[in-house]
């Protein structure tokens, strides 16, 4: 399917949109989680999941996967327990694949490669990348010059740890903009986005691209965002 936070004194950010539904199978849902909203319901607050059960009026959808709060992009939500069960096996067998944009106004240590080392507790909530400990998280990724002093990443994450991504970029002396915990600058606007998705199921491959709808810094690199993430050379292998 193809479709065309700061603190301080950053700006504050817009209200989040609404989830949309942009897929139905009889076994699982897509749907676009706007940027800025809860994964989970917070207090008053409905998350995104409570929000897209009562769109579609199914109170048993299983979220198979989580986006942060300042993350948009692609959701999968299981219909059933059979299938949440199985889409939990082929995340964690990495038989599912997953790519995501990210903007910074950082240059990086280095332009393409792999982010890989353990994923530690730190203060507040944070997390950071470790040498020491046994690695639990890596990353393949690319960054492209976006103009006026951006940078552009595809990100494809093969671990599902927290805040895997926002640590990444962070640890390559380029946080994401609008990251206020990660030290990214600041945005109307955290920018990383969920971008695409690929699985077969029942025999049925599914290959799901979705552009970012919001952020005014996305819409600028719009024409470089075009194309399928697989067929590009990314570095090393499964």
């Amino acid at each position: 399917m193809t479709a065309a936070a700061g603190s301080g004194n950053a700006p504050a950010h817009a209200a989040p949109g609404a989830p949309r539904i942009l897929f139905e199978h009889p076994d699982f849902i897509l749907a676009l989680k706007p940027a800025g909203m809860n994964f989970h319901s917070e207090g008053d607050e409905p998350g995104f999941v409570v929000r897209v059960k009562a769109l579609l009026d199914e109170p048993g959808l299983h979220p198979v996967h989580r986006l942060d709060r300042i993350t948009s992009g692609l959701v999968l939500l299981a219909r059933h327990a059979d299938a949440a069960r199985e889409f939990g096996r082929m995340f964690e067998a990495r038989e599912i694949r997953k790519c995501y944009l990210a903007l910074s106004d950082q240059r990086p240590s280095k332009k393409q490669g792999w982010v890989r080392g353990a994923m530690l507790k730190a203060r507040g909530g944070s997390w950071r990348l470790a040498r020491e400990g046994e690695s639990d998280c890596a990353t393949q990724f690319f960054c492209f010059s976006a103009g006026d002093g951006l940078r552009l990443f595809l990100l494809r994450p093969l671990t599902g740890r927290t805040h895997q991504l926002r640590v990444a970029l962070k640890s390559l002396s380029a946080p994401i903009l609008g990251d206020a915990r990660y030290g990214g600058s600041p945005a109307d606007r955290g920018y990383l986005h969920a971008y695409a998705l690929r699985f077969t199921w029942k025999d049925c491959c599914f290959d799901f691209l979705e552009l970012p709808e919001e952020g005014e810094l996305f819409a600028r690199t719009r024409d470089q965002l075009t194309g399928k993430p697989w067929s590009l050379p990314w570095p090393g292998t499964d």
